[in-house]
């Protein structure tokens, strides 16, 4: 079972349209909130991003 996302870990996005654009390519991202659903996607806040991003977009990394 995979592991919810929480405050404090750190994540990329990937295999969606932000994670092609070169600002936030390869970039490592702090997770600020708990998980959420948000018209039936779970999303999470992201320092540094406005609003929520879905989880299925992100990876977690180790730091």
């Amino acid at each position: 079972m995979i592991r919810q996302l929480k405050p404090g870990d750190q994540v990329v996005m990937h295999t969606c349209y932000e994670s092609r654009k070169e600002k936030y390519k390869d970039k490592v991202w702090t997770v600020e909130s708990e998980p959420w659903d948000l018209c039936g996607s779970e999303v999470v806040r992201l320092e540094g991003y406005s609003g929520g991003f879905a989880t299925e977009y992100l990876k977690r990394v180790e730091a």
